[in-house]
């Protein structure tokens, strides 16, 4: 009999101790991840934009479309 009451004290610290039986603590882990992730994602979109903003690129335009055009 005693080897029942040993096991199933066991077999409780374990199940506290689980991510899975835990209710509180499993939803408590899961915000922060989510979080943590928001945030990293977040932060590398921004890294991302500013590593590759807008440029201007040169555009060949033509002599005729200037401000002051120049004809042939």
């Amino acid at each position: 009999m005693n080897y029942q009451q040993e096991y199933k004290e066991e077999l409780q610290k374990v199940q506290d101790k689980d991510f899975t039986h835990s209710w509180v603590s499993s939803s408590a882990f899961l915000f922060y991840l989510q979080v943590a992730c928001i945030v990293a994602f977040v932060l590398g979109g921004c890294y991302m934009l500013y590593n590759k903003r807008f440029e201007k690129p040169e555009v060949k335009v033509e002599d005729s479309s200037l401000y002051t055009p120049k004809y042939k």
